[in-house]
């Protein structure tokens, strides 16, 4: 049998040779891929990169698919961590898009794995300058490792530090994205059927989008005020008018059932994502309202600049009514502080037409505590329920008085004591729309937090707090037809001041019934309680036309309607103020009231404010350092 020729020295050189590419690197197979030693071959290749480019890079492409391939065996001892700026920074576009790709699937393998990538300045900083790359695949990979290591605190700790925010606004302010092209998708995560922003597009500007809210919704308020303010001014502008395209599909209730049928690129941005963005560009972007002179305020509540605020504290504050006539003919408008909000209203002429175009632009307001000092922290605990459309009680509430009972009646059928988010409570447009039907039917439209939807309301209600040195003063709206009556008799646990805007309204005041005042957060029953309404004290009648205050202590009964003819045109439209003491402070009001003036004339407001407040701190202080001590001794 003749034998096999023995293969020649020269063929097997020849074999030998082709199992390496034409620079002297071996060509790589699955079944040769080893981590420690293609780390060596991928080190040795970009080191002489500059020399024969392609075809290292190649190389160098198919090694990096390899490790991104294999992350979860190889990591987290590997040293291609070490290489991870050098790949991500590459000229070469394909080496820098797997370098991201690899940064950002190591930043999900493990919490330890994110935090050590994210610890990594130059990775880092790598990866922010990648954002700005001239090539679209490699910003896509660095957008979606960003938003990897925006899984951790760390991770955007440490994007914030290297500018990451920065980059992503400014690229994304040089991509054309319609924000017109947006609708609401419902989809299934984790059992739990969520609704976010779909965008018809390209996923490019979104992703960028996507990025930086997230980053913005981490921030302090020194994070915010770095931002460069053309940059931030210019996302609040584009934030704003997506933001109205989104609320108008809330209130229409669209929302589609998001497939990969469909055109439309899920965002995973959701509704409160861009309503908490909103608020924090705001705060650092000159949004917030400018504060009114104290004058303008003391001559328009008080009349006078000189003795009004004193004799009030002498003669009114907490012990009895008290009302400020505005004179016929006076027409001075250095002390107009309403006519902003009067104005935006598109004057009488549309009256009460505004109302619907009012409440669909509005969001619901959470309900905040007087003494909040950490508004971010605030936003932090209700942030799932930002954005979402005015809620029935919480906002808004319609309601009359049912005759011969006495008893308020509301419009809506689904009016509980409840203030929980549910779809029940929840205004769709439908439900705006009714809003109108309601005032016709003789129903008042009563709104709450308009110190957080209108600026021109919010400087007032800021002066008026520094004015009695407290934290904040909550405003409502009424709007009452004619021939009409809202509230039953009732009074409050604050004091409030009645600022008639438009029409006429008729008031009875009544003598508190009780010498002690009612404590704030009473519960609610206790405000309408039958002594109040069969009260047979002495009573006080007035009659506010536009201009008119009204001061009406806490504690006193009171209700309110309308009348048409004999001069007088029908309809309302007033705000009240709100002036909260809170407990335990009020204590000092029922002592040392009376005295409040001679402190205001002295010092000053601003510093009587400042002396309250701290007093009020201190108080808590104590109370609290008295609780503790009972604490060690029990």
């Amino acid at each position: 049998m003749e034998k096999p020729k023995r293969q020649s020295k020269k063929r097997r050189k020849t074999r030998a040779f082709h199992t390496h590419n034409n620079n002297g690197f071996p060509n790589l197979t699955d079944s040769d891929f080893d981590s420690n030693t293609d780390f060596a071959l991928l080190l040795a290749a970009l080191c002489n990169l500059h020399k024969h480019s392609h075809s290292l890079s190649l190389l160098i492409r198919k090694c990096l698919t390899k490790f991104h391939a294999s992350l979860h065996h190889i990591l987290p001892n590997s040293p291609i961590l070490s290489l991870l700026p050098i790949l991500v920074s590459s000229k070469s576009a394909g080496i820098a898009y797997l370098g991201a790709e690899i940064v950002g699937a190591a930043s999900l393998l493990s919490l330890e794995m994110n935090q050590r990538i994210a610890m990594d300045g130059e990775t880092v900083k790598a990866l922010v300058s990648a954002l700005v790359h001239p090539k679209r695949r490699v910003i896509l990979a660095a957008c979606n490792a960003v938003l990897d290591l925006c899984t951790t605190s760390i991770g955007r700790h440490c994007l914030l530090d290297f500018s990451a925010l920065e980059a992503l606004i400014f690229r994304f302010l040089q991509v054309h994205m319609s924000p017109n092209s947006v609708s609401l998708c419902s989809v299934d995560s984790r059992r739990m059927t969520c609704t976010i922003i779909g965008f018809k597009g390209d996923e490019h500007p979104v992703l960028l989008l996507n990025a930086a809210i997230n980053l913005i919704n981490t921030c302090n308020i020194e994070q915010l005020e770095k931002i460069p303010r053309n940059l931030s001014v210019a996302l609040l502008a584009f934030s704003k008018k997506l933001w109205a395209q989104v609320h108008s599909q809330m209130l229409l209730n669209n929302c589609m059932k998001f497939n990969q049928e469909t055109d439309f690129y899920a965002s995973n941005i959701k509704i409160n994502n861009l309503a908490e963005s909103i608020f924090r560009l705001s705060i650092c972007a000159d949004q917030l309202s400018i504060a009114l002179p104290f004058e303008a305020i003391e001559m328009r509540i008080f009349g006078s600049k000189e003795a009004g605020f004193e004799d009030f504290m002498l003669n009114h504050w907490e012990a009895s009514p008290f009302i400020m006539e505005r004179l016929l003919g006076d027409s001075n408008d250095k002390y107009d502080i309403f006519g902003p909000f009067i104005q935006s209203l598109n004057s009488k002429e549309s009256f009460p037409f505004f109302l619907s175009s009012m409440l669909q632009s509005m969001v619901s307001c959470l309900p905040i505590a007087s003494d909040e000092l950490d508004i971010l922290s605030f936003l932090k605990e209700v942030q799932h329920k930002l954005g979402c459309p005015i809620i029935y009680q919480q906002d808004v509430r319609v309601l009359r008085m049912k005759m011969p009972l006495e008893r308020e009646e509301h419009f809506f059928q689904f009016a509980s004591k409840s203030c929980c988010l549910n779809d029940s409570q929840t205004f769709k447009l439908d439900d705006v729309l009714k809003c109108g039907e309601a005032y016709q039917a003789g129903y008042t439209i009563a709104l709450r937090g308009m110190e957080f939807r209108f600026e021109s309301i919010a400087a007032i209600a800021d002066g008026l707090a520094s004015l009695f040195g407290q934290p904040s003063v909550g405003v409502n709206m009424y709007l009452t037809p004619p021939n009409s009556q809202g509230l039953a008799r009732h009074y409050d646990d604050h004091c409030v001041f009645v600022c008639q805007l438009l029409g006429t309204k008729k008031w009875k005041v009544f003598s508190k019934s009780n010498s002690q005042l009612p404590r704030l957060y009473d519960p609610i029953d206790s405000l309408h309680c039958p002594e109040a309404e069969n009260s047979t004290a002495a009573c006080t009648l007035f009659s506010l036309g536009e201009g008119d205050v009204l001061y009406i202590p806490r504690g006193f009964p009171h209700e309110a309607c309308t009348n048409s003819g004999d001069g007088y045109s029908g309809f309302s439209l007033h705000l009240t103020f709100g002036i909260e003491v809170e407990p335990p402070f009020d204590f000092l009001f029922y002592t040392g009231g009376r005295d409040l003036f001679t402190l205001h004339s002295i010092i000053g407001t601003r510093t009587k404010s400042l002396i309250m407040r701290l007093t009020r701190h201190l108080v808590f202080f104590m109370i609290y350092l008295l609780i503790f001590y009972m604490l060690l001794l029990g």
